[in-house]
């Protein structure tokens, strides 16, 4: 399983996801937007056919995005299975 997590330094709900991610003992890879950040908001709207405003975190499961950190808790309540690694 892979799991990709854009984030934003300033955003709360960024720290909450890692917080998240690293109490569960998950592996992830971080993309941080920080620097070009407007470009880059717009380049992941682009890749994941987000429409209207992209908002941070973006939590990408195994290729699919699942949303942000309020998608990403109801799916590991749902769904934990999905989370183990291999």
């Amino acid at each position: 399983m892979t799991i990709k997590i854009y984030t934003l330094d300033y955003c709360p709900y960024c720290k909450r996801a890692l917080a998240f991610l690293n109490e569960k003992n998950l592996s992830y890879e971080q993309i941080r937007l920080d620097d070009n950040e407007e470009e880059n908001l717009e380049k992941l709207a682009q890749e994941y056919g987000i429409k209207g405003d992209v908002t941070v975190p973006q939590i990408i499961l195994n290729g699919v995005r699942i949303g942000g950190y309020d998608d990403m808790i109801k799916k590991y309540q749902t769904e934990s299975f999905r989370f183990k690694q291999d």
